[in-house]
């Protein structure tokens, strides 16, 4: 066999390895993942949430992590909790 057609089997095989995969998982099931996610901004904005993004020193974030963990709560409680404390004062 010449060289050009060993490359031209090579060429279908990968075609046809192609043709058989299974669905990406950004299609199909994996689809819905997006819409929980827009579900969920909706529940959060009905409970007046809205997201607030910030740049903190990285001890800092570890220790508010550190106290979310002990605490058994989510970050952003852990955080709401801070900010109400601090601005009390």
């Amino acid at each position: 066999m010449k060289k050009t057609d060993l490359e031209k089997l090579k060429g279908l095989k990968i075609d046809s390895r192609m043709k058989h995969a299974g669905t990406p998982g950004r299609f199909g099931a994996a689809a819905d993942a997006a819409t929980s996610r827009r579900e969920q901004r909706e529940r959060e904005r009905a409970q007046g949430l809205v997201p607030f993004a910030v740049k903190l020193d990285g001890e800092l974030v570890k220790r508010i992590h550190a106290l979310a963990q002990a605490r058994h709560i989510d970050l952003s409680e852990a955080t709401a909790e801070l900010l109400e404390k601090g601005l009390r004062d």
